[in-house]
């Protein structure tokens, strides 16, 4: 017997996708317009190190939307700029007169060892993936604010949770959307509006020569249905940040163990270095869901409590 699943539906929506014309967001572009979305499809068409510019890229995803029915407009401007933030959402605004979702999809890859690290490999990257996302997110932030709803998405990558060899600048850029993400979930309640980042595994041009056996398993389209589900009106959970993959959706979430504590204000080296075993005891921990939790956690251990 098949399961019948109901449909998510995000008719009378408009959604932006950055970085919309190749890979995860061509994919969550096209997902999002088949659940009744208007898509603008944002994408400069550079290389897979940000150099250059192909309009044919974004303009190939409209084409193929509106021939399956739907409603797109393609978008060239670039996000590194505030100045380009604003014009996306102009063209949104321009095209359907409403802006109810941004999906942060847009990077590139300069990867380098530490030591090798200049500017000209940091820059580029904190620019599109980092500043990136404040820029587009900025201008449609006070439209959702307005509006009293909408739902962000960012693009972060389990390099920016767990770090990954030869990508300090690109795993700092994705550590830092998690942080953006958690305060847009916090200061975004009040209006509706949901904030969630997603860490994909996915074969695509920054993929496909490090997965090795594990790319013919992880396909791109694979972790649009998550993008879809976490823009949907139904979908009102905000701040975490999940694994997609394969098929698999998970959730990172940080712990926080709990500790030793010394009460009496004089904590000292040799303190931290003899109980150095139970700092990091794993066996008991909690899962703060804000800075608030871990300011209790601080008060009980100072008065003792367990």
């Amino acid at each position: 017997m098949t399961e019948e699943r109901d449909w998510v539906d995000l008719e009378n929506r408009v959604a932006i996708v950055t970085g919309a014309g190749r890979g995860l967001g061509r994919e969550h572009a096209l997902m999002l317009a088949r659940h009744g979305a208007r898509v603008v499809v944002n994408d400069l068409g550079a290389g897979l190190d940000g150099e250059g510019n192909d309009d044919s890229a974004a303009s190939l995803v409209v084409a193929e939307i509106v021939a399956n029915g739907g409603e797109a407009v393609a978008d060239f401007n670039s996000v590194t700029t505030p100045e380009g933030g604003q014009a996306i959402v102009e063209t949104a605004m321009k095209a359907f007169e409403q802006v109810d979702i941004v999906v942060n999809n847009a990077g590139i890859l300069r990867d380098k060892t530490f030591h090798n690290m200049t500017d000209d490999f940091v820059e580029p990257v904190l620019d599109v993936h980092l500043r990136g996302a404040f820029n587009v997110t900025r201008p449609a932030w006070e439209i959702f604010r307005s509006q009293g709803h909408g739902r962000v998405i960012n693009t972060s990558s389990a390099a920016g949770v767990l770090g990954n060899f030869g990508q300090s600048n690109y795993a700092a850029a994705k550590a830092g959307l998690v942080g953006l993400t958690y305060v847009l979930a916090l200061e975004g309640a009040k209006f509706n509006i949901t904030a969630n980042a997603i860490a994909p595994v996915a074969r695509t041009r920054m993929t496909e020569d490090i997965l090795g056996k594990l790319a013919d398993a992880v396909s791109p389209e694979l972790v649009s249905p998550l993008v879809v589900w976490l823009s949907s009106i139904e979908c009102t959970d905000t701040g975490s940040v999940f694994t997609v993959g394969g098929g698999r959706v998970a959730r990172f979430f940080t712990a926080m163990t709990d500790g030793w504590t010394r009460t009496d204000g004089a904590l000292t080296p040799e303190d931290v270095r003899a109980h150095w075993e139970e700092i990091n005891d794993e066996s008991k921990f909690t899962v703060p869901n804000g800075i608030a939790d871990d300011f209790r956690a601080l008060r009980r251990a100072l008065r003792g409590s367990e």
